[in-house]
C-alpha cells in the first residue's frame, strides 16, 4: 500500500471523491488530510468521515496563526478526540511568506504543541526559512512528542533531527534536478524515519511538474525514492507503511493493522 503522508485535498481543484478515486486506482490506500486553519480544519474531519482511506489532521498553518483564539483552540481539542484525527498540525514557522507576525507564530505552535501533549498525539510541523527557531521550540516545547517534519527542506539540519528522532516526510520537490540536498537527505534518512508525501495540489513531481498535485502522485515520488536507496517500490512502500502505523497510532484504530 502507498501512502500520501499529507495532503490538501480541500485546495485541489478537482471533487474529493474523484481524487480519492483516482489514488486508488494508483494503489494509494491511505491518504491525511491535513488542515490549515479552523474552517479547513473542520473539512478535514468531514472528508475523513467520508472516505475510508483517508484520515484527518487538525491545526493551524504558520500563515493562519493571528486567526486561532481561544474558542478555536477549544475546537481544535475537541476535534483531536474524533477517532480518525490522528495527529496536530500543521503547525510550525513560515518566514518566508511571512503573512503573520513571528512572535504571533511562535505563540500559536507553543499552544498547538501544548494541545499535542496533552491529547496524545503526534505533531506534523511547517517549517520554511525558519530552521533555527523552529528547532529551538521544539526542543523547548516538544520533547515529548512524535515529530513530523512534514514537507522536509532542512538538509543542513539532517544530522541533528534524526538525532531527535524525527519523522521526515519528503513531497515532490524531492524528485527536481536541483533539489541535490534534498535527494541526499532522502537517501540518508534511517529506514525508520522516512514518510512521503505530496503536499498536494503543490509541488507536482517531475515529470508533470506544473500541473496540479493530487494523492494519486505520491506514487512518482516513490518511484523516485525508491531509485535513490536502491529498492524496490514495494519494499519502500512497506517501510513507509510500518513507519506511518508508528508515528501516527492511531491509524490501527481508525483503519485496522497495517496490511
Amino acid at each position: 500500500m502507498l501512502i500520501d503522508s499529507h495532503t490538501h485535498l480541500d485546495y485541489c481543484e478537482d471533487d474529493p471523491a474523484e481524487l480519492v478515486a483516482d489514488a486508488r486506482e494508483a494503489g494509494v490506500g491511505l491518504i491525511l488530510q491535513c488542515g490549515t486553519d479552523l474552517a479547513r480544519s473542520r473539512r478535514s474531519v468531514e472528508l475523513a468521515a467520508s472516505f475510508p482511506e483517508v484520515v484527518a489532521i487538525v491545526g493551524y498553518h504558520p500563515h493562519e496563526a493571528a486567526g486561532l483564539d481561544d474558542e478555536g483552540l477549544a475546537q481544535l481539542e475537541e476535534w483531536t478526540g474524533h477517532p480518525r484525527v490522528v495527529a496536530v498540525g500543521e503547525v510550525g514557522f513560515d518566514y518566508y511568506h511571512d503573512h503573520c507576525p513571528h512572535d504571533v507564530q511562535r505563540e500559536v505552535f507553543i499552544r498547538q504543541l501544548e494541545l499535542a501533549q496533552r491529547v496524545d498525539l503526534p505533531v506534523v510541523v511547517h517549517t520554511r526559512d525558519a530552521a533555527d527557531d523552529t528547532l529551538a521550540v521544539l526542543a523547548e516545547h516538544g520533547t515529548e512528542l512524535t515529530v513530523v517534519l512534514h514537507c522536509f527542506s532542512i538538509p543542513e539540519h539532517l544530522e541533528e533531527v534524526v538525532e531527535r528522532g524525527y519523522y521526515l516526510s519528503f513531497a515532490g520537490n524531492v524528485t527536481y534536478k536541483k533539489a541535490a540536498g534534498l535527494q541526499g537527505s532522502a537517501v540518508a534518512v534511517p529506514n525508520n524515519l522516512l514518510l512521503l508525501e505530496t503536499d498536494a495540489p503543490w509541488l507536482t513531481p517531475e515529470p508533470l511538474r506544473g500541473r496540479p498535485n493530487r494523492p494519486g502522485l505520491v506514487a512518482k515520488v516513490y518511484e523516485f525514492v525508491a531509485a535513490l536507496r536502491g529498492v524496490t517500490v514495494e519494499a519502500l512502500a512497506d517501510q513507509v507503511e510500518e513507519n506511518a502505523y508508528r508515528a501516527f497510532p492511531r491509524l490501527t484504530n481508525a483503519l485496522g493493522s497495517p496490511s
